[in-house]
């Protein structure tokens, strides 16, 4: 069937609690940017993605002034033809970026349409690894108190989380060892915990933090760096701790050249960041050639097929801007681990009425 209708609509969601991490700062919003795509025999798909506060008024413009034409009347199922015109077409301002987030949008959405046309969830779609896959709670918990820290640590474990990550990059290295020491002892010996340092290093910080951080027995150090610095990933992973990284690629070549490096241990897309569903499987694939297993980073409800669907899935990330609120099926969690559900495509439904305050207009 050819598409015969694009809708893109924009919100600006508060967040119950103000989230911190070394970035980003305080974190009191998130933007969801929804995108629906129709058909002439009247079936539709829904794509979405998100930013951390800003920025989602240019995702939006280009998903409502820049894509339509393109993808009005083409065929549904030619999803890689139209990623690949996608790209192209805003390559000159794009290559990542906004122009990455308004395509994610309109990719999910054609995987979903597949899906449903299918009968099929998209888990088993792509490749139907294992149904079920190990998820973290993914705390964005910087500048919490340690009583605080603790606090949300029991409510996790409470939920029957079997892998946690915290936030480090204070301003003293004395600090974050302090709270990662407080963790470990809290959890005991051997349980997940994973650190996320959100680029808020340089070289010399991060070699420093890898090494004191080391009797902490990390899953995982992630981001200790900025994502351009492929020399410094590759020293740091040396040191022993592994690192996780690729939350902040926008394209394959940047995984490509981590990877070849030797900077990553645990490869880390996010679809939202890297166009879509198209392009992270891709990523994924790139991981499993190397002997590395993938992870994912934000909205859970869709990576939970993609994590699902390969072979070399370690841990989901159960992020903090869940859209639990205006979900009818949130993210289903049993025994630490995330249940990709059966339901048609990605099985997502929105609650567009519940978000109608929150409009961007």
């Amino acid at each position: 069937m050819a598409i015969d209708r694009i809708r893109s609509d924009h919100y600006r969601i508060p967040l119950p609690v103000v989230l911190s991490d070394s970035t980003h700062k305080e974190i009191t919003h998130f933007e969801l940017i929804a995108t629906r795509i129709g058909t002439t025999d009247g079936a539709e798909g829904l794509g979405y993605t998100y930013t951390v506060g800003y920025g989602g008024g240019s995702v939006h413009s280009l998903l409502t002034r820049d894509l339509p034409d393109l993808l009005l009347g083409a065929e549904e199922t030619r999803i890689e033809a139209l990623w690949k015109e996608m790209w192209w077409r805003l390559h000159w301002v794009g290559r990542g970026g906004s122009a990455a987030f308004a395509m994610a949008a309109v990719d999910v959405a054609l995987w979903d349409l597949m899906g449903k046309r299918a009968g099929l969830p998209l888990w088993r779609l792509l490749g139907g690894a294992d149904p079920t896959v190990p998820v973290y709670a993914g705390g964005i918990d910087l500048f919490f108190t340690l009583d605080a820290l603790l606090e949300q640590t029991s409510g996790n474990l409470d939920a029957g989380f079997e892998a946690i990550k915290m936030k480090v990059g204070r301003k003293k290295l004395s600090e974050d060892v302090e709270r990662v020491a407080a963790m470990r002892d809290y959890l005991g010996d051997g349980f997940a915990l994973m650190a996320d340092a959100n680029m808020g290093w340089d070289r010399p910080r991060a070699i420093a933090a890898a090494r004191a951080l080391a009797p902490y027995d990390l899953v995982w150090l992630e981001e200790p760096l900025e994502p351009e610095d492929v020399a410094g990933y590759a020293e740091v992973a040396r040191i022993g701790t592994p690192v996780a990284a690729g939350e902040n690629f926008h394209n394959l070549q940047e995984f490509s050249q981590l990877i070849a490096a030797g900077g990553v241990h645990y490869v880390e897309p996010d679809l939202a960041c890297l166009g879509g569903i198209t392009a992270w499987m891709k990523a994924a694939r790139m991981a499993e050639a190397a002997h590395l297993p993938v992870t994912s980073h934000g909205v859970h409800d869709l990576h939970v097929h993609l994590m699902a669907a390969v072979p070399n899935a370690s841990y989901l990330e159960r992020h903090g801007f869940g859209l639990e609120r205006f979900m009818e099926n949130p993210l289903l969690i049993e025994k630490g681990r995330a249940v990709a559900p059966e339901r048609p495509g990605h099985g997502v439904t929105l609650n567009f009425d519940a978000l109608e305050e929150y409009r961007v207009t």
